[in-house]
């Protein structure tokens, strides 16, 4: 077959023109194809928005990532702050517990709490970290319970503002009503004003809580152990974390124990707004220095945390700076922090004033280092798992699941049993930390969109929350 060169010619541009066509229409498509995201909530309708050039942009999966550190981290120092819960309290008043723990103590053998009758801790004989590995199963406490509870209550009620009722409707649901119920002090008392009829925030107002017991159930520290994940909620934002904790904290905590809750809150929220160029040092610094603006300059909370810092910023031992802690506020009542003066079991060990005390302790001395946090924290006496599993969670959720796991050199158990303290959940009470990590991302989806005004993008898999000038105030 003859073709000139003209022809020949002719059929490479056609030729040339129809692989270009083929090659554009190929990249066109590409550009169409759907990104595959397995973070949609189903209960939401996600609408279309349009990001600002301010708007913060934060990942979707790295948050989800840091929650399943918060979880994880959470109960590794929950667990190991309960060998020695309540083991030194002080020497005030009928119960006295000797001298308190030291740096030597870690790795020797646990002494008895307060109510154990002389039997050491049989979570493990010695004051050491306490760990769940692949295959076992973390259970439940009050440091995680009720913030399981109020994730859950959240998603369920497809709602980013808990009304009071839905509150008690949950709490009445979740909590055993009978003894042994894992709950105590403020957290007994509000179960037993909702079984008489009561709703939050009634359940902490001391005109109706006072009894022969207690005439400060609002003092105690259990808003502080319930309700810190609500600052996770809403990331960046400790404005709407305040708005969306604000009822919860106020089911069992009122003034100086309420302002304390929201300093955690606080915290937690800032967490995803810290700069990044940072050291962890100074970023729990720089975090808890804008969490003290919430705590009014002359309450006994802002003294406290002043007073802790003083003292670690002139370098004494965080042994010494506890032991100074505990001379001042329980010895000498002073700042207004008469708790001894009240005569209650075990001089109020169980309070909220006190037990942030010693959590400031261990902050500042851990400096963001999670295990080192952790340590001082089981150490440094009262309540001990309180302050060491809000700790533990902060730091897990900075650093993520690998980056706990990378600190301790090991892999871990990602399953948890809620049912060991609460009923009535799926599953007969088993979940795990991706799937509590995927509830919390779909809780935050829907407070962008109804709280914040922002936007989700499930292409970018990214959140755009519109800034706000950073503006904390002192509580009320």
């Amino acid at each position: 077959m003859n073709i000139n060169y003209a022809s020949k010619k002719g059929y490479l541009v056609i030729l040339l023109i129809t692989i270009s066509m083929l090659s554009c229409v190929n990249k066109g498509s590409e550009k169409k194809e759907p990104v595959i995201n397995t973070m949609v909530d189903p209960e939401l309708v996600y609408e279309i928005y349009s990001p600002k050039p301010t708007d913060r942009i934060i990942s979707r999966s790295e948050y989800a990532n840091k929650l399943y550190g918060f979880w994880l981290g959470q109960c590794i120092a929950n667990w190991t702050g309960l060998v020695t819960e309540m083991d030194k309290i002080g020497n005030i008043g009928d119960i006295k517990t000797g001298d308190f723990y030291t740096r030597d103590n870690w790795g020797k053998a646990d002494q008895p709490s307060i109510w154990a009758d002389g039997v050491p801790s049989d979570l493990s004989p010695n004051i050491d970290f306490v760990f769940r590995g692949e295959g076992e199963i973390w259970g439940a406490d009050d440091d995680t319970d009720l913030e399981y509870m109020y994730q859950h209550l959240l998603y369920t009620n497809k709602t980013s503002i808990l009304s009071g009722d839905q509150i008690r409707d949950g709490w009445l649901k979740h909590m055993m009503h009978e003894e042994e119920n894992f709950l105590w002090v403020a957290n007994q008392k509000a179960l037993d004003m909702m079984l008489d009829g009561f709703v939050p925030p009634a359940t902490s107002n001391p005109i109706n809580t006072t009894d022969s017991i207690y005439n400060n159930y609002y003092e105690m520290i259990d808003a502080q152990l319930t309700t810190e994940i609500f600052g996770f909620f809403a990331p960046t934002r400790p404005d709407i974390a305040l708005k969306m904790s604000k009822l919860p904290i106020q089911t069992t905590a009122r003034e100086n124990a309420e302002w304390i809750s929201e300093f955690y809150v606080i915290m937690y929220s800032l967490a995803s707004s810290v700069d990044q160029d940072l050291s962890m040092k100074e970023k729990v610094i720089w975090m808890a220095d804008e969490a003290r603006k919430r705590l009014p300059n002359d309450s006994y909370s802002a003294k406290m945390y002043d007073f802790v810092k003083s003292k670690y910023e002139v370098g004494v031992p965080w042994e010494e700076a506890r032991d100074a802690l505990y001379q001042r506020y329980q010895v000498e009542q002073a700042d207004g922090y008469d708790m001894t003066s009240k005569n209650i079991y075990c001089n109020g060990c169980f309070a909220a004033g006190i037990n942030f005390g010693s959590s400031i302790v261990s902050l500042l001395y851990g400096e963001g280092d999670i295990k080192e946090t952790i340590k001082i924290g089981t150490l440094s006496g009262w309540d001990s798992d309180n302050p060491t599993a809000t700790w533990g969670g902060l730091l897990g959720f900075m650093i993520g699941k690998k980056g706990v796991e990378e600190t301790f050199g090991r892999k871990f158990s990602d399953k948890f049993n809620i049912h060991r303290t609460r009923v009535n959940f799926l599953n007969d009470g088993m979940d795990n930390f991706n799937s509590m990590a995927q509830k919390g991302i779909y809780i935050i989806d829907r407070v962008v969109q109804e709280e914040m005004g922002g936007g989700v993008d499930l292409q970018k898999d990214i959140w755009y929350i519109p800034n706000v000038e950073l503006d904390i105030n002192p509580g009320d």
